[in-house]
């Protein structure tokens, strides 16, 4: 490799990585080769992780995200944990330019009492185990003795959340979720959801496609509190879209069906309530007027945004984003070549669309660096045999490729497109072409005989 190419490093697999390694690829004032590092086995981020199994469209920008991942001038190292397996200085001292791009899955905290009291969680553990995340602890959660469920939060992930556990399991298996989470949710007592926003209708987060496709949901019962919120605009000027959808379930008659989703606005939590085992049974909330109210609950999802997580040689504002000034690192001892993307740079907002303009935003930067970065000497042994030196067992795009591979094997089992290999190390052993132990394949199979419900 010649010193006219410009070497990129990118921390992070997920979409907004991808696409800035796509828009550093596809501009012609400087040649790129990008080396795309990520702590897990498998690329796509919260595209695989995040976006609820249900919404199949969503998921299937994996197609686009793949392409990016087949240029030949992009090498995919999975399984590799930056500050640990590899240091930041090392990657500074292999690369032109290095980018951090690892998004922001730490949750943010109530900071009330009881926070703390086991079946209180953060929607980000809630996620990555209805996702299959190979962090999720094996059977972590258990919903046979939950009947009532609040959640802090009206923003999409908190729908998602709601509608996961309100949703016919029967409609779930045609996802790439496991057989034995399917049988999770079949097994779950949940009758009651409660959604709690601090604000009123119009400042909520979530969206009208995600809140009309949560109350469209057969057998469900949807209640608003309070049941005919008073108006938030002025007269002459049209409804906002949530807030009509809002409207109209409120004056539909209460169907008493099993299931109901009760929608809180203007109410803000003040307390976890525990029992005499340590487990929450109830949250104590304020409401509009300073009324107070408790309600049943066996568990209580945290629903209130993300951060980044601190990753080793890497600053991190109070905020929780790598500090940066449009993209460039900011730190006292010199940041040339550093940036940010994505969550971990801007915080964590925005869809997908905007990981992509944040990226091609970005990328336009580099390129404007370039002539200075790339008069940067560099060190002669690459990140390969540092690798192989510490033998850590990095998956390549051939490894990701088995891994995919052995996933649509699972799937057709099931007659489905997918399903997930849910254990860290079946998803590296899967990579490195060792087969799927028996144990897994059997679970699918038997999956197949009692019509998916294997456990």
């Amino acid at each position: 490799m010649t010193g006219d190419v410009l070497r990129v490093a990118i921390v992070g697999g997920g979409p907004s990585g991808l696409y800035l390694a796509e828009s550093l690829m596809e501009q012609n004032a400087v040649r790129v080769h990008v080396d795309v590092f990520d702590r897990l086995p498998t690329p796509f981020g919260l595209l695989r992780y995040g976006v609820a199994p249900d919404h199949l469209k969503i998921k299937s920008m994996a197609r686009v995200l793949q392409r990016i991942l087949n240029d030949p001038r992009l090498r995919f190292f999975g399984n590799v944990t930056v500050g640990r397996d590899l240091t930041v200085p090392e990657l500074r001292e292999r690369y032109n330019v290095v980018v951090y791009a690892y998004g922001a899955s730490q949750d943010r905290r109530l900071n009330i009492e009881g926070e703390d009291l086991r079946g209180s969680v953060a929607a980000a553990e809630l996620v990555r185990w209805y996702s299959s995340h190979p962090d999720a602890a094996a059977g972590s959660q258990s919903l046979t003795r939950v009947r009532s469920v609040v959640v802090v939060g009206v923003g999409n992930v908190a729908i998602d959340v709601a509608r996961v556990l309100l949703k016919d399991p029967g409609l779930l298996e045609t996802t790439d979720m496991t057989p034995a989470l399917v049988a999770k949710l079949r097994e779950s007592t949940v009758t009651d959801v409660h959604l709690l926003g601090r604000r009123g209708p119009v400042d909520a987060s979530f969206s009208y496609k995600e809140l009309k496709e949560l109350t469209q949901l057969d057998g469900l019962d949807v209640r608003l509190h309070p049941a005919a919120p008073a108006p938030t605009h002025p007269s002459d000027q049209p409804m906002d879209r949530n807030e009509q959808l809002l409207r109209d379930l409120a004056a539909r008659p209460v169907r008493e069906g099993a299931r109901t989703l009760h929608v809180h606005f203007f109410t803000k939590p003040l307390q976890v309530l525990g029992d005499a085992e340590g487990r929450v049974c109830a949250v104590q909330v304020e409401e509009l007027d300073s009324r107070l109210l408790t309600l049943d609950a066996q568990l209580v999802v945290r629903a209130v945004g993300y951060v980044g997580n601190e990753l080793l040689g890497v600053p991190l504002s109070e905020v929780g984003v790598v500090p940066n000034n449009v993209g460039r690192v900011t730190r006292d001892e010199g940041s040339l070549g550093e940036y940010a993307v994505g969550w971990i740079g801007r915080g964590a907002t925005g869809v997908l669309g905007t990981n992509r303009s944040d990226a091609e935003a970005l990328s336009a930067l580099i390129v404007a660096d370039a002539p200075h970065l790339i008069l940067r000497p560099l060190c002669g042994t690459g990140v390969t045999g540092l690798l192989e030196l510490r033998r850590i067992p990095f998956v390549t795009q051939e490894g990701w490729a088995r891994i995919d591979a052995r996933e649509i094997e699972l799937g057709q089992l099931q007659t489905k497109a997918r399903c997930k290999i849910a254990s860290w190390t079946d998803l590296v052993s899967s990579s490195q072409h060792v087969p799927v132990p028996s144990t897994v394949l059997g679970k699918a199979a038997e999956a197949v005989k009692n019509g998916g419900l294997a456990s």
